[in-house]
């Protein structure tokens, strides 16, 4: 991902039509959209392909 042109990692919005928080991760700048952000906290194994290493993250426990 550019940093010049950041968009999210998930739906590739740009930082001019959405707020973008930005994620440092194995020597990449990343960014995520806060939409998309219970993805990656709940859900990584659906971001395989987009973020690097995501196959083998697990998902936050829930203490519902």
């Amino acid at each position: 991902m550019e940093k010049n042109n950041p968009q999210c990692l998930v739906c590739e919005q740009s930082y001019q039509t959405i707020p973008l928080i930005n994620l440092k991760y194995q020597d990449h700048d990343l960014w995520i959209c806060p939409q998309h952000l219970p993805m990656l906290i709940h859900k990584p194994q659906m971001l395989v392909g987009k973020l690097p290493g995501a196959e083998g993250m697990k998902p936050s426990p829930h203490n519902d």
